[in-house]
């Protein structure tokens, strides 16, 4: 085979037409610190998400994560473009070439994937914030914010639904599944009081960002909805103390961070 037919070409994809909100506007200081926090959130689970590709427990589920993850990685890309364009970083610069201790996610999102029933264990928690953290959003009047939180707003709501669904089939399954359902609701749940706290840059922003603790009351009463559908309760154990709003993380964030950048810091300006 000549060098000339090996070639293979790759046409260029639109990714730009995936993103929300107006190429003209320029954030803050202060709202891109918003923008970077709710961002990192998105962007650190879309990877957990997917490493379950090939890995689910039917094929049905290995495309239901993988389109859960694409959803979360657009959330992410829309929010850290428009949080760069505070000081010309671009949504590649924030996601790649930034440090542990830069990321602002918070540590539910870095808890390891477990097995299958800690992801769906996570994923409830995650979806129920999120639809929460959206629907509030939506009212804000930074008009980038607010279309972002739109388009999620969506998507987060068959995500909710998704996990909600398989919360039932697990913790009414077998003894086994629900077993596991319980460990991992006990091992996670800890990390569910991190999201409502209010951090500098949510309170900086009054008119702006939704205050997380506004967002605990209806978050609850979601959980326990679902949690009382499958035959389950609210742990009542103590919440940990977070603080990736601070850039102080899980043990884990570190090598989640290794496997997402090492592509990009390999071959630094490549392009495909």
């Amino acid at each position: 085979m000549s060098s000339e037919s090996s070639h293979i070409s790759v046409d260029t994809v639109a990714l730009d037409a995936e993103l929300v909100g107006d190429e003209a506007a320029v954030s803050s200081p202060a709202v891109a610190e918003y923008a970077i926090g709710l961002g990192d959130d998105a962007l650190i689970l879309a990877q957990q998400l997917g490493w379950w590709i090939s890995r689910a427990p039917e094929l049905e589920e290995d495309i239901a994560l993988a389109n859960i993850a694409l959803d979360l990685l657009g959330h992410a890309r829309s929010l850290l473009r428009y949080a760069g364009t505070a000081d010309g970083r671009s949504e590649d610069d924030l996601a790649y070439w930034r440090d542990e201790h830069e990321y602002r996610s918070r540590w539910l999102f870095e808890q390891p994937n477990g097995d299958f029933a800690h992801t769906i264990v996570r994923q409830l928690l995650a979806s129920a914030y999120f639809r929460a953290l959206y629907d509030a959003l939506t009212a804000s009047t930074d008009p980038t914010l607010a279309a972002i939180a739109a388009k999620a707003q969506k998507e987060v709501t068959y995500h909710l639904d998704h996990a909600a669904q398989w919360m039932r089939r697990l913790a009414l399954g077998t003894d086994e599944s629900r077993r596991r359902t319980i460990i991992a609701l006990t091992d996670l749940w800890p990390y569910l009081g991190e999201l409502f706290d209010d951090d500098r840059a949510a309170r900086a922003l009054p008119a702006i960002a939704v205050l997380p603790s506004t967002l605990r009351e209806g978050v609850d009463a979601e959980l326990a909805g679902i949690l009382s559908a499958c035959g389950l309760d609210a742990p009542t154990i103590p919440f940990s103390s977070g603080g990736g709003r601070e850039g102080r993380h899980s043990s884990y964030l570190g090598p989640l961070l290794a496997e997402l950048q090492v592509l990009a810091r390999q071959h630094p300006g490549a392009s495909w």
